[in-house]
């Protein structure tokens, strides 16, 4: 069992925290379920998981709902995703608003249908000035393709391609880098999540299956970056100088 998080270290809880939703079908198949079924109770996942994330005091967090590769499953669960996908926005955006949730869809938006796309624009439009929590469901998102629509971005606008410039364009570019990547399901790969952005974030790997993630879950989470040393290229010892009190502090 993962410590309390008040008797960890001297990291703080991370601002940013990113989570590739992995294991609803394996969910559902051990339950002899259609696939989708999972995804409907990922859904209810999710909602635990912003709950959590608000009473933690976090301040984003980024979700993998559709990678840019999934339209390559079978057509059913690509459809069923697409519904549901439908169906949670008219269900989930009243509440989330309500906690004060600002929801945010970083994705290619040109293969998604105009029920969908409207349904992404006025829940974005209503929840634009909540302040509690950032969340970035990412639909229908790749990191190479976020990586190449910004330098085609940076290119249009004759800007020379820099770091910065790219950085400025990229899908999340309204929220600061993760801290905290958390993937479920026991897979230990990024697949292609926010590769630019988790340059420098710190990795946890639940066995958890996605639809039974909960708030214990993203405590142990939490806590396991705790214990973590964020070094940014850095040495212990610069660390600790950094973080040393000055004399004047310890009179």
């Amino acid at each position: 069992m993962a410590e309390p998080l008040s008797s960890q270290g001297s990291i703080a809880t991370p601002h940013h925290v990113a989570i590739v939703m992995d294991g609803n079908g394996r969910w559902a198949k051990k339950r002899f379920l259609p696939r989708v079924a999972g995804h409907k109770q990922g859904v209810e996942a999710l909602r635990r998981t912003v709950k959590a994330c608000l009473d933690a005091g976090i301040q984003v967090l980024s979700v993998f709902a559709f990678s840019s590769e999934n339209w390559a499953r079978p057509a059913d669960e690509v459809s069923g995703l697409m519904e549901l996908m439908a169906l949670a926005l008219s269900r989930e955006v009243s509440g989330l608003h309500q906690q004060g949730v600002q929801i945010h869809f970083p994705g290619d938006k040109s293969r998604l249908s105009p029920r969908v796309t409207e349904g992404l624009e006025k829940a974005q439009a209503l929840t634009a000035h909540n302040t509690r929590l950032v969340l970035n469901v990412c639909f229908n998102y790749g990191g190479r393709w976020d990586i190449v629509q910004a330098a085609a971005q940076v290119q249009a606008q004759g800007l020379p391609i820099t770091e910065q410039n790219l950085a400025q364009h990229l899908a999340l570019a309204h929220v600061p880098d993760p801290d905290l990547f958390i993937r479920t399901g026991g897979e230990m790969r990024v697949s292609n999540f926010l590769i630019w952005q988790m340059a420098y974030a710190e990795f946890y790997f639940s066995q958890a299956l996605w639809p039974d993630f909960g708030p214990s879950e993203l405590e142990s989470a939490l806590a396991a970056y705790q214990r973590r040393e964020r070094r940014f290229g850095l040495t212990s010892e610069q660390i600790n100088a950094a973080t040393a009190p000055t004399p004047e502090e310890n009179r």
